[in-house]
């Protein structure tokens, strides 16, 4: 009997070709910036786009990711506009950026003025480091989870070492980091392919 399934390319399978509801669409992001926590967001907005209605791939995410990472501006409004547009076109962009934005500067303001009235008090920055605690481990865990699905190779080993060693330990500024590493990340990708996610 003859194997007709299809050959196994390392490539995570394309997402379908329909768009996503615009109230949908809207009604995720919105959930994403009423409850997610600081850096978290990236991390749910994973979680929930890929893991939960699989409309993104693990590859689609990292592309998203990536150029959210070098754009100026909010990482989580980036991601937004990027996924919106990808899965809504301008319309669901739109879409996706207000859902994100209008609970967190509601609660932003909230936050801010109830932090100006109890910031004497040694409770409020306990429960500001747990937030931040809850935030960046969300993020190492969606960091974890994509690198286990990358492949391995000296290119993107030394490349995050090298970012992640100028910037974190060095304490060299961004800017010139990002101008240095992302035009030869561009050109070692080129010569040795496409990016590959399991």
């Amino acid at each position: 009997m003859t194997d007709t399934s299809p050959p196994v390319t390392g490539q995570a399978d394309p997402i379908p070709s329909q768009r996503v509801p615009l109230f949908e669409l809207f009604f995720v992001f919105l959930k994403l910036g009423t409850l997610t926590i600081g850096g978290g967001g990236q991390a749910f907005m994973y979680r929930d786009l890929v893991d939960v209605k699989k409309w993104l791939t693990d590859r689609d995410f990292v592309v998203g990711l990536a150029i959210a990472q070098v754009l100026p501006g909010a990482n989580p409004v980036n991601l937004a506009l990027y996924f919106g547009q990808k899965l809504g076109g301008g319309l669901g962009a739109i879409a996706a950026v207000f859902g994100m934005v209008v609970p967190a500067f509601c609660i932003i303001l909230m936050v801010g003025y109830a932090y100006s009235k109890l910031q004497q008090y040694p409770a409020t920055h306990f429960i500001l480091l747990g937030a931040a605690a809850v935030g960046i481990s969300a993020t190492f865990a969606m960091g974890f989870k994509i690198v286990k699905k990358l492949d391995r190779n000296w290119a993107t080993v030394l490349i995050g070492l090298s970012t992640f060693i100028a910037i974190g330990v060095l304490r060299f500024p961004m800017v010139p980091v990002v101008a240095v590493m992302v035009p030869l990340s561009i050109f070692i990708a080129y010569i040795k392919g496409p990016l590959h996610v399991r």
